[in-house]
């Protein structure tokens, strides 16, 4: 398909034709992308992705090949998805590929999760862990995370740079040059202690090494042809000296980081052939920190992209020139071919979940490929409305309102939805949750409560130990705020939150149980004093009791466990057996506080589930059960409907 019938194609998708509000199945937003992550090989004739396929019998995830010349397809590698989680497959060369994959397991009878790195051969299919042979018998301990990959040198086609703990007890992270075939290894940087991580320059030399005691990080460079180390910053966590290593411009010298610059994260970057090297500001936003993300192009020997924006022309021009192509649309080129001729585009909006496009510059066309969420019409789907509302403090709070289709005027029902982390965010992109409640006729509310991240150094400041305090009432604030503004109808009011989200929801029914009618915790923290102490046998647990806090008498009033007499309104609990980042004992014991105490509660177990909803099933299985549950407390009006079918 021409660029111009692409071109067509979308353009219909947005000319004004009448729509009609229609409640989609549950299905349609719980099935995970049918293929996702596509990445081109380096010769540009052959595409991997990750597959989902569910059965009555298995929950498969696969990696997948498909020659673009000979238009062949084939399963590389097949997985249980409630086993094993591939996350990332990278082409490593024209004939290789590495899959990164994690899985849920016990260490001394401590749940943990382990990751692992497999070689695939794409031309038998035969697969195997890069960690075999005579790299095998060097380790006296099997490393618990074994994906780190420091270096992947496009230049060296045959090996690659691996970070690795297990060489000897105590000391930390070595880094290895593994060789593709499994034959050989060869140690390039040698572990010291509190030593966890590395980040190389261009010319694939470990360059620096991070360094963590408890809450005390160091950042220092391996000198080259020498032993020694220098330090060069050292700084406490959650403190306005972070600085953190992004990566090496072309000049092995010039080393990129994200440090704060008037109160939000900014890139800098340093010459480290100073005596004393100082940072000089590259990128900074006075409202919001800067991502520290930046793309380095091995064929143009030079940075490309700073803070997710292009800084060269070329690149500049060639974005620019997709964007007019596929207008109205949030367009990343997520693969190229080493040639850069081909290229793969994933395309999305705030009504679009994204779709996969195969681009070609000789040919100058664009072939549309999949789309992610097949099952998801954009015409049925609602942008969401960036809003800002005072806090009692007088706090700005950012936000975002999403309603029904067709919605005009009003009150709805409507959705609290207070995100994880918690020190995380929400933005205008797409998200599932969001259009599934939207679609079910609820208006949905979403803020970044003090100790959201991307805020800048104060606001994150603020997070620090505020469970159940200022970020709580941020959270109600807003709620009170969408009920003075005419939209949220008070009598018809559901939290809802996942992990920290979770706790939030469940902590605004303790608060103040008359401002919502329900509750929904997926995977939430009940019991904030055993989450910490959950964290003894973790090396970051220094650093959580620094985040969420260590008296643990007030960590213990801040409970929801604590106040199950106080919740009056129905509650619904969903957690994973296999959840690794909030353990499923803390829904049980939730949900035997509330049964104690007679309250109106419903817990939903999902056998091997994680803390992400992996699995196909178990995502159907949660929003079959809150889909149920909400339409049970809060009922959509016949008025509401019909003002959704009048939807221009």
């Amino acid at each position: 398909m021409k660029l111009s019938a692409v071109y067509a194609l979308l353009l219909s998708a947005v000319l004004c034709i009448p729509l009609q509000a229609k409640e989609l199945p549950v299905e349609a937003f719980t099935s995970a992308p049918a293929i996702d992550k596509l990445k081109l090989s380096p010769d540009g004739t052959k595409l991997s992705m990750i597959q989902t396929l569910d059965t009555e019998n298995e929950q498969l995830v696969l990696v997948k090949l498909f020659d673009l010349q000979s238009g062949e397809q084939k399963f590389l590698v097949k997985a249980d998805s409630r086993d094993l989680t591939i996350y990332s497959v990278i082409w490593a060369n024209n004939k290789q590929l590495l899959m990164r994959a994690a899985y849920a397991s016990h260490r001394y009878g401590t749940p943990v999760t382990e990751t692992r790195l497999m070689v695939i051969d794409v031309e038998t299919g035969k697969n195997r862990s890069v960690i075999n042979g005579q790299l095998q018998r060097k380790l006296v301990r099997t490393p618990q995370f074994q994906s780190n990959i420091v270096d992947l040198m496009p230049d060296d086609e045959h090996n690659f740079l691996l970070a690795l703990d297990g060489f000897s007890y105590g000391t930390g992270t070595s880094v290895v040059k593994v060789s593709l075939n499994g034959e050989l290894h060869e140690m390039v940087a040698h572990a010291r202690k509190d030593l966890y991580d590395w980040v190389a320059d261009r010319q694939h030399r470990p360059r620096i090494a991070l360094f963590r005691d408890d809450t005390r990080y160091e950042v220092q460079e391996k000198m080259l042809d020498t032993k020694e180390f220098r330090t060069l910053w050292q700084f406490d966590i959650f403190t306005e000296q972070e600085v953190w290593p992004i990566g090496f411009d072309a000049d092995p010298n010039i080393l990129y980081v994200s440090a704060y610059h008037e109160g939000k994260l900014a890139i800098f970057k340093t010459d480290l052939s100073a005596a004393q090297p100082t940072l000089e500001l590259v990128k900074a936003d006075e409202n919001y920190d800067v991502p520290a993300d930046i793309s380095y192009s091995w064929q143009d020997n030079k940075i490309i992209a700073i803070g997710e924006e292009y800084v060269d022309s070329t690149y500049q021009a060639f974005q620019k020139a997709v964007d007019a192509a596929l207008p109205d649309a949030d367009n990343r080129i997520v693969s190229m071919s080493h040639d850069r001729n081909r290229y793969i585009i994933e395309s999305s909006s705030a009504t679009q979940p994204g779709s996969y496009l195969l681009g070609d510059r000789k040919e100058k066309s664009m072939t549309f490929l999949l789309n992610k969420f097949s099952q998801l019409d954009p015409e049925q789907m609602v942008a969401k409305q960036k809003i800002q509302y005072k806090a009692r403090d007088g706090l700005a709070i950012e936000g975002y309102l999403t309603t029904p289709l067709g919605y005009q005027t009003g009150v709805l029902p409507t959705i609290i939805f207070p995100h994880g982390g918690p020190i995380s965010f929400d933005d205008e992109g797409f998200d599932y949750w969001t259009q599934f409640f939207a679609n079910r006729g609820y208006a949905v509310l979403q803020m970044n409560f003090r100790g959201s991240h991307g805020y800048g150094f104060d606001f994150k400041q603020m997070g620090l130990q505020g469970w159940g305090l200022q970020m709580q009432d941020d959270v109600e604030d807003g709620t009170r705020w969408l009920i003075e503004k005419g939209i949220a109808d008070p009598g018809r009011i559901c939290i809802v939150g996942a992990s920290y989200g979770g706790y939030a929801a469940l902590m605004g029914a303790v608060k103040t149980p008359e401002l919502y009618q329900c509750v929904v915790s997926f995977a939430g923290v009940t019991d904030v004093e055993d989450l910490v102490k959950s964290y003894r046998r973790f090396i970051n647990y220094e650093v959580v009791k620094k985040q969420i806090g260590d008296d643990f008498d007030l960590l213990e009033q801040r409970s929801p466990l604590t106040h199950a007499d106080k919740i009056q309104v129905p509650v619904l609990l969903i957690h994973g057996t296999k959840d690794r980042s909030v353990p499923v004992k803390q829904s049980e014991a939730m949900y035997k506080a509330l049964k104690r105490k007679d309250k109106d509660v419903q817990y939903v177990e999902l056998e091997d589930g994680d803390h992400y909803l992996s699995t196909n099933s178990h995502r159907l299985g949660t929003f079959k059960a809150m889909d149920s549950f909400l339409k049970q407390h809060l009922k959509v009006s016949t008025q509401q409907v019909s003002v959704q079918q009048q939807a221009e």
